[in-house]
């Protein structure tokens, strides 16, 4: 799993510079104190989505055997709902 500090810099390294704004306003390039708190930010949110995303695979992988070891002792799976 990646930590946040190795996130941070994996974002810096594909986002050199920040702006914020939309095509009708204009966009502005954020200062320095700005860049790191959006960086921050963004390396957070990638790595509560990553957390996520384990969380469920590790579900998927423990139905899955509690499947195998459920049919393995002649139960059907189904009739209890997995």
């Amino acid at each position: 799993m990646t930590t946040l500090n190795e996130m941070i810099e994996i974002i810096k390294a594909e986002n050199p510079t920040l702006q914020v704004g939309d095509d009708e306003q204009g966009y502005t390039q954020l200062n320095a104190k700005d860049y790191e708190a959006k960086v921050k930010e963004y390396a957070e949110a990638r790595l509560a989505k990553q957390a996520k995303m384990a969380e469920a695979e590790a579900l998927v992988q423990s139905k899955a055997e509690a499947v195998e070891k459920l049919t393995a002792l002649g139960i059907d799976p189904k009739a209890l709902g997995l």
